[in-house]
């Protein structure tokens, strides 16, 4: 089971500006649809790190959160199939990673996010997370 994930947001209903201002208590991350990322989401684990990713605008990993409460009922789902998981913000990247960088790179360009670009939520192996996070050091 992974303990890194990805979770795509659209910038301008959820950034990671929104997510630090939530603070400790964190926020819900709800409205995924898809069944497999609501998979996705049942498997993630309360200590779990998450690269936060804004999608259509930016298209760049732009920082990470951590998972701080385990899968429960999305309370927005009136029909009560999804889930949703809390999660808090841990760290912004100075200069985030773009789509762009990602596809270039030899391992990376085999990620869900590559290959399964409409999926908002997916496992990231712990190569993939070691070498993310050396990007974001060297882009500093």
């Amino acid at each position: 089971m992974s303990k890194y994930w990805l979770m795509k947001s659209e910038p301008d209903v959820w950034s990671i500006e929104s997510q630090k201002k939530a603070g400790e208590k964190g926020a819900i991350w709800d409205g995924v649809r898809n069944y497999q990322a609501a998979n996705n989401l049942k498997k993630m684990r309360k200590g779990d790190l998450c690269f936060f990713y804004h999608s259509n605008i930016g298209k760049e990993i732009v920082g990470i959160v951590q998972v701080i409460k385990e899968a429960f009922k999305d309370p927005t789902d009136k029909k009560k199939y999804f889930v949703a998981v809390r999660v808090k913000y841990k760290k912004t990247f100075i200069k985030p990673i773009t789509l762009s960088i990602i596809k270039k790179h030899p391992h990376l360009k085999e990620l869900s996010l590559v290959k399964q670009s409409r999926l908002s939520v997916m496992p990231i192996d712990t190569k993939s997370w070691k070498i993310i996070n050396k990007i974001s050091n060297i882009n500093k």
